[in-house]
């Protein structure tokens, strides 16, 4: 008789074991639930960071510049790789200065293509303006799929050179926008020093060692001025 009642206890433990998992477990979808919702339009506190804008996703889709400067964007960078239609950039850029936009160029750097080849299609693209952003330089992409395969040291080169051939068209000195594998492969936030642009989705980030000038805080903000999320991107002073 003891030994049952015991069975039951252990029985009506185990029960109560699983109910408090499954809360558990129902709590944290309804959290990651919605965070994932909040961060769809979620943009840092303007008294903190009064200068904000946006880095456009890739392609030629539809923006409306207009739009996305009545949201609170006070400038915008266009993305450019070789895959970039040079017509689209084009109507890109004439439309975001025509909406009042500071505007700028961002080039994914590609490790597998010489620096001459990328810096030439930035000169292509990008004219000789004053009144332009600083350049900047997207380093995301790693070598490891390469080929030929590319050493850690001739992308440090290689990407060296095309710094300074981009800085010498432009005018001024370049933006690196950093991403944390990037900068942990090459040691480029110590190595560059140039002024950082850092990315992660909510938090200040610090993976760099070192302040940063831009801060990409939602990578995928939902608004009315694209079809597509942009890319939220505001200015520490």
């Amino acid at each position: 008789m003891a030994k049952g009642r015991r069975n039951a206890g252990r029985k009506g433990a185990h029960r109560w074991l699983l109910r408090l998992v499954a809360l558990a477990v129902l709590i944290g979808l309804a959290f990651a639930g919605w965070l994932w919702w909040d961060m769809r339009e979620w943009r840092p506190d303007e008294t903190l960071y009064p200068e904000q804008g946006a880095l456009l996703p890739a392609g030629s889709g539809a923006v409306r510049f207009e739009t996305l400067k009545a949201i609170g964007a006070r400038f915008v960078y266009l993305p450019l790789d070789t895959d970039t239609s040079p017509a689209a950039f084009a109507e890109r850029f004439a439309k975001a200065r025509a909406a009042g936009l500071e505007v700028g160029a961002m080039l994914v750097f590609d490790p597998c293509l010489p620096a001459d080849r990328q810096s030439g299609l930035f000169a292509q693209m990008v004219p000789r303006d004053p009144r332009l952003l600083p350049p900047a330089i997207g380093l995301v992409r790693l070598a490891d799929e390469c080929d030929p395969p590319v050493s850690d040291a001739a992308v440090e080169s290689e990407l060296m050179t095309l710094i300074n051939q981009i800085e010498m068209h432009a005018g001024a000195a370049a933006i690196l926008r950093l991403a944390p594998a990037f900068a942990q492969r090459y040691n480029a936030a110590t190595a560059l020093s140039r002024d950082l642009w850092l990315m992660r989705d909510r938090a200040r980030p610090d993976y760099a060692g070192r302040p940063w000038l831009l801060w990409s805080a939602n990578s995928a903000l939902v608004t009315a001025a694209s079809e597509e999320p942009i890319e939220w991107v505001v200015v520490q002073k």
